[in-house]
């Protein structure tokens, strides 16, 4: 069935704005997936901030050419599906590669991390990495260590000080019990 004009042009938009929020996106092939697989899929995506949507492969290839992404001939042909990261993209790329693992029906084809082309084994790797909060803290902890360091070695001259002052006290008072 034929949609119109108006409806093509709202499609378009729709997928454009969802490029344009998007951290990272992953396209597949969702050949002779049931409805039932999809529905835990979308859901298993939304709790990892970000969306599923079937899209129409002609209005996908406008919608990124329009964005400025390149384009592989693969990417849309035969059924096609694709994973919007709105959020944290390794942690879309891990569900969409797990579901994909233990699928028979999908398969993943590329993505696009920013405005990047990845292709399906990149995806893998970017499901790999660590969730934004454990990069958040492991950068974290990288930048504090030299700052923490240098507050140990300015802080050990007075701990020294202490500790002899301590050793006088403990010799003085040991002196006047006996």
């Amino acid at each position: 069935m034929a949609i119109s004009k108006e409806r093509k042009n709202e499609v378009l938009s729709q997928y454009r704005e969802w490029v344009n929020r998007s951290r990272a996106m992953v396209v597949t092939e969702y050949r002779g997936l049931p409805m039932k697989s999809i529905d835990e899929l979308r859901s298993k995506i939304r709790e990892a901030g970000g969306e599923f949507h079937i899209v129409k492969n002609t209005l996908g290839k406008l919608a990124f050419e329009a964005e400025g992404l390149k384009l592989t001939d693969e990417l849309f042909e035969e059924t096609t599906a694709i994973c919007f990261a709105f959020e944290d993209a390794p942690a879309m790329a891990k569900v969409m590669t797990e579901f994909a693992r233990t699928s028979d029906f999908l398969k993943i084809k590329g993505g696009y991390l920013g405005k990047s082309l990845m292709s399906a084994e990149n995806v893998k790797s970017l499901a790999e990495l660590p969730p934004l909060p454990v990069m958040r803290a492991q950068l974290l902890g990288t930048i504090l260590a030299p700052a923490s360091q240098l507050a140990r070695v300015l802080a050990e001259p007075a701990r020294q000080v202490a500790a002899v002052l301590k050793a006088y006290a403990d010799k003085d008072s040991a002196e006047a019990v006996a």
